[in-house]
């Protein structure tokens, strides 16, 4: 009841719908379409009935197990041709001969409409306040550049004077169809509208009015979808590979509602994420961390932050999210709900530990380039090691070559956070054939049009992996002596930890692979037998997994 005024809802459901075949009763998401608009009703702080109105007796059987009572409608109402209000006239005076009583405000909930929220239900009956008004109708802003048709002269012609953006064009008002509340003294057999009619604006989701099988995938997708808050950052001693990881997950993860989380301190990772206009909040520490989290609330959230402590995980777990880590060895694998690691491909004997090449996700351009073909010659070497290179490999790499023979193109790739770059520049700026480049949009096209690749011994191996380029690596730290992908077996020569391997080491290395054409031919056949295309589907699926089953034991 809302102000002393009792609310009844009509919910109509004819058994013999054409678009989707018994679709009121079909499943969506595992409950039956109009279980949705029923559920909504019954959570209403106001509405007192909730009344179906068919002609079918499952329809009627699966709404009374929800909750609903039900009105049979009679044949004549039954039918293609008859509009909705003598149905809803017809419900209304069988619920009131039942009940002894009038109701003051009766409204129409299409079970079409699974995804309008109890709260703007709430919010629509609340606008009957204003006792002027007669019915409250659900809209949404569809302005768009349309056009109409002159039957008599058989043109069309614009329906606007001037083409702007469809931001800057005068808001256009659509029905979803959703709800048509009215007042009961405007309620007819033949109308339901009364002459003050009130509007109320819904969400893009809300609006979507199940009519056929788009509509229904449209309306599935919106109720699997997510909040996912991906904790992440960028910074020296850690590299920008976390942080790209992390874009391309969420690249992919277009049904669902993304944040990042990024430490304020961290400006690499804040400068990463707002290039790729994805929206980010920042924190300043644990306790300001979980304030987000919790004003965000989401279903999952992810960690890339290499090691994670259990105090930290747990306090994630308390608050009921689901936790998915990335390259984690800390104490917080041992709570978390599930963990991925590329670069660690030993067993650590944990059931929810995922391990190995098959969880790498490649960004986007890769998917779309060929395979590398090895020539007989080297002419173009590609050096790239990561976003910072924190022992200058760049530089050493570039010095060994030069101390060769080699007079082919030498590019060099430098991430946001190398800081060495106008040193580097001004020391090779006279050699035409050393072209250097900071933080490029297409990695990929300068890694297949490379013979040779030098660089560290992480995500950037993977990459290289999947066009089958001929590679050494230096290894950064300690961390990346332990990524043994990066081994013979998979195409690649390395040469272990980079600040003990002396420059003629280095010049042995490339001459020997420069000269030595089938072994080059070797190592690109050994990469292109890794399969590296399936990743994020092999991640999300054991998300979806598990994540059922978190559901489960909630």
């Amino acid at each position: 009841m809302f102000n002393n005024n009792k609310i009844l809802v009509v919910i109509p459901a004819r058994g013999g719908s054409k678009g989707i075949p018994r679709k009121n009763i079909r499943l969506l998401d595992n409950k039956p379409l109009i279980s949705y608009t029923i559920n909504i009703a019954r959570h209403s702080s106001y509405v007192d009935d909730v009344v179906v109105t068919t002609d079918d007796s499952e329809i009627a059987l699966i709404s009374e197990k929800f909750g609903a009572s039900v009105v049979r409608r009679s044949e004549e109402l039954s039918s293609d041709e008859i509009p909705l209000d003598p149905v809803i006239y017809d419900a209304m005076n069988q619920k009131e001969k039942q009940a002894f009583d009038e109701y003051d405000i009766v409204i129409t909930l299409q079970p079409t409409s699974p995804l309008i929220k109890t709260s703007t239900l709430d919010a629509a009956i609340e606008k009957f306040e204003d006792f002027s008004i007669d019915s409250v109708i659900s809209v949404v802003d569809d302005r768009h550049l349309s056009w109409g048709f002159d039957e008599a002269n058989q043109r069309y012609f614009p329906n606007y004077i001037e083409r702007k953006n469809r931001q800057y064009l005068p808001k256009e008002f659509r029905e979803t169809g959703a709800i048509l509340a009215t007042r009961r003294s405007c309620v007819h057999e033949d109308s339901r509208l009364g002459t003050n009619i009130e509007l109320i604006e819904v969400s893009r989701e809300e609006s979507v009015d199940i009519d056929n099988y788009e509509d229904w995938w449209i309306a599935e997708n919106y109720l699997q979808k997510k909040r996912i808050a991906i904790v992440v950052n960028a910074y020296d001693e850690i590299g920008t590979g976390h942080v790209y990881r992390c874009l391309s997950i969420a690249s992919k993860l277009v049904f669902h509602e993304v944040l990042f989380l990024l430490d304020e301190n961290h400006q690499l990772g804040i400068d990463i994420v707002e290039n790729y206009n994805y929206p980010y909040k920042l924190y300043d520490g644990l306790d300001d961390l979980m304030g987000l989290l919790r004003m965000y609330s989401p279903q999952l959230v992810m960690n890339d932050v290499l090691d994670t402590s259990r105090e930290y995980v747990s306090m994630l777990k308390n608050e009921g999210y689901f936790v998915v880590n990335f390259e984690d060895l800390g104490t917080g694998t041992e709570v978390a709900d599930v963990v991925f690691d590329a670069l660690y491909e030993h067993e650590i004997g944990e059931d929810k530990i995922f391990t190995g090449h098959k969880y790498y996700i490649l960004k986007d351009e890769f998917y779309f380039q060929p395979q590398k073909i090895i020539t007989h010659n080297v002419n173009n070497v590609l050096i790239t090691f990561g976003g910072t290179d924190p022992n200058n490999f760049t530089e050493k790499v570039i010095d060994s070559i030069l101390s060769t023979n080699y007079e082919g193109r030498i590019n060099v790739i430098l991430g946001l956070g190398y800081s060495g770059l106008e040193d580097l520049i001004g020391k090779y700026e006279s050699n035409q054939a050393i072209q250097i480049y900071r933080n490029v949009s297409n990695i990929s096209e300068f890694m297949f049009k490379a013979d040779l690749i030098f660089t560290s011994a992480g995500r950037t191996m993977y990459e290289i992996c999947s066009l089958g380029v001929p590679t050494i690596c230096l290894c950064q730290n300690e961390r990346e002596l332990t990524h043994v992908f990066a081994n013979e077996s998979n195409g690649f020569i390395n040469m272990g930890l980079g600040e003990d391997v002396g420059r003629q080491q280095i010049i042995d290395e490339f001459i020997n692979l420069v000269n030595n054409y089938d072994l080059r031919v070797e190592m690109n056949k050994k990469m292109l037998n890794v399969d590296l295309k399936n990743g994020f589907e092999n991640i999300w699926s054991i998300i979806r997994e598990e994540y059922r089953k978190f559901e489960l034991n909630r």
